[in-house]
């Protein structure tokens, strides 16, 4: 699996491609939270590119979204694939992300 990682400002962003299952959604995660382990990680997920998501995938989205709410924060997912919204809305988890059409909107929400 490749993720991209781009740097914008104070910004990282994240842009994984391919389903994220199984391993990839494993490795997926753990980049995600080398991240967060900074002192104040802002961090955006670009799903674009990603088709599908399984449980270890959300999982760690959820794990990622509640580690940065004890910091007052929250992990902003942009040009989320229809495929992945929709997964995210039949679990309820949607209403823990703040969801954004464009990488540049995430980015600028931290301002």
């Amino acid at each position: 699996m490749k993720v991209g990682r781009q740097q914008i400002g104070t910004v990282e962003v994240f842009s994984p491609v391919g389903a994220l299952v199984d391993n990839d959604a494993t490795q997926f995660t753990q980049t995600l939270f080398q991240v967060l382990s900074a002192p104040n990680p802002r961090v955006v997920v670009s799903l674009q590119d990603v088709p599908y998501m399984d449980s270890i995938a959300l999982e760690g989205l959820v794990k990622a979204t509640e580690e940065l709410a004890d910091r007052a924060t929250k992990l902003k997912l942009a040009q989320v694939s229809p495929t992945c919204r929709e997964i995210l809305e039949l679990t309820n988890l949607a209403p823990r992300f703040r969801f954004f059409n464009d990488v540049q909107d995430a980015v600028r929400s931290f301002l």
